[in-house]
């Protein structure tokens, strides 16, 4: 897409999804705004004024040359200078201050947007900085259930239940062929910079499970001793499992005979047929470990997700280069849980493989690297500070996952202890 009218009718619609979603993940009540549901995680409340703090940075300061409406503000609401467990002591905006806030900057950022040539600079070009701050949103939005998942007390949220699904007539791995590919890319619009630029990667051929790992499968893992046995894991994965004598997935907890999950507030069984969620890194490569196999590397699983093997090109999706459609995959918080392996067929890749797109984020082996002749843009915040092997990637996108934030080429990381994110896996091998 480069017509700037078109391009500015998608800035629009991605940045109104996102404060839509914003406004109900804060419907609730200000005691519930304010408060800390987890050290892990910020108060709602911050969340929200930051998203508008942001914005106003970057589109109504930077983008359209206007003074500061809060300068005061700034260093409340900046993620690097003050950590979740501490921003309650801050002296944040009231909850109704916040929205006043946040619908102040937005009605303005509105403005800019119908009056800004979609040319002429690096942040304007494509209405890239307003594709951005609709992910960024979205991506606070993904936080924000975060927290709701976190939170204690009686379900707030509701949604549809996902399709259900089979995995029957469906192969357990597909083999991906050797070769080259390109990886990454130069030419989508609001990819991000740890996106850029394409280049060429050659992966040998290798096989990929046809579906994310389930809970059923997950739980023979359980079963066998899987969390007291050491041999399946990471050094510094056996020590969080022994300092916190973790025995399943988070939320996870055996009752009566039968394994239990809290999810948003319901308590329900553990669903055999789902992928599994809320597992670390260290946990899901103690999985693979178990199983004979490995966690597949970044390029990998780029290559299974958008390589054609007919036309030889890499699609922008594994359907194909059309935007995402309610039949190819769960995303956009549609509904509150991954959907039944095997799901969304006509969301699966030119290989075959499925729910690569939605669902659960998935870990790869690898650690959070700039791609060949990355930069930094429009920040070094953004990716470069996080590069290293301190940070394990993961791709795909779960169903708490907007579109807008979403591609095949998008690229996640995370500390490979985290368990409260909605991440799930899938395994590989080498080919013979």
């Amino acid at each position: 897409m480069t017509d700037p009218e078109l391009l500015r009718e998608r800035a629009l619609t991605a940045l109104t999804a996102a404060r839509a979603r914003t406004s109900a993940l804060t419907h609730v009540e200000d005691n519930e705004l304010t408060a800390q549901h987890s050290p892990l995680m910020s108060p709602l409340v911050w969340d929200l004024a930051h998203i508008g703090n942001q914005e106003e940075q970057w589109l109504l300061r930077a983008v359209a040359g206007q003074d500061a409406l809060r300068p005061e503000i700034d260093s409340l609401y900046d993620a690097f200078e003050h950590p979740r467990a501490a921003r309650p002591t801050l002296p944040l905006l009231a909850p109704a201050e916040a929205r006043r806030y946040a619908a102040d900057v937005r009605s303005r950022v509105l403005d800019v947007l119908e009056r800004t040539p979609l040319r002429g600079g690096p942040l304007t070009d494509a209405a890239f900085a307003f594709g951005m701050i609709a992910q960024h949103e979205q991506q606070h939005d993904e936080t924000m259930l975060i927290t709701h998942q976190l939170r204690g007390g009686p379900a707030v949220l509701t949604a549809p239940e996902p399709a259900s699904a089979t995995t029957d007539g469906l192969p357990a791995e597909v083999l991906v062929p050797g070769g080259p590919f390109t990886m990454g890319t130069s030419t989508e619009p609001w990819a991000l910079d740890n996106e850029r630029p394409a280049h060429q990667r050659v992966v040998a051929a290798f096989h990929l499970d046809t579906t994310p790992v389930t809970c059923g499968a997950y739980l023979r893992f359980i079963e066998d001793g899987g969390y007291r046995d050491s041999r399946w894991w990471e050094p510094a994965g056996w020590a969080m499992v022994r300092e916190h004598d973790l025995a399943a997935p988070l939320f996870w907890r055996g009752e009566g005979g039968q394994w239990l999950r809290r999810r948003f507030g319901v308590t329900e069984p553990v669903p055999a047929d789902e992928p599994v969620l809320h597992v670390s890194w260290y946990e899901a490569d103690a999985y693979a470990r178990w199983a004979g196999r490995r966690l597949p590397t970044e390029a990998e699983w780029e290559k299974a997700a958008r390589h054609d093997p007919v036309s030889g090109r890499s699609r922008r999706y594994p359907w194909g280069d059309a935007d995402p459609a309610p039949a190819h995959a769960n995303l956009g918080q549609r509904h509150l849980r991954p959907a039944p392996a095997g799901a969304y067929p006509e969301g699966q890749s030119a290989l075959g493989v499925r729910q690569l797109i939605g669902d659960v984020w998935e870990w790869t082996s690898s650690d959070f690297l700039p791609y060949p002749g990355f930069v930094a843009f429009p920040y070094r915040e953004y990716s470069e500070v996080f590069f290293g092997p301190g940070h394990k990637v993961l791709r795909g996108g779960a169903f708490s996952v907007d579109e807008v934030a979403c591609r095949g080429t998008f690229r996640n990381w995370d500390l490979p202890v985290r368990r409260q994110i909605f991440a799930g896996f899938r395994t590989a091998r080498d080919a013979a």
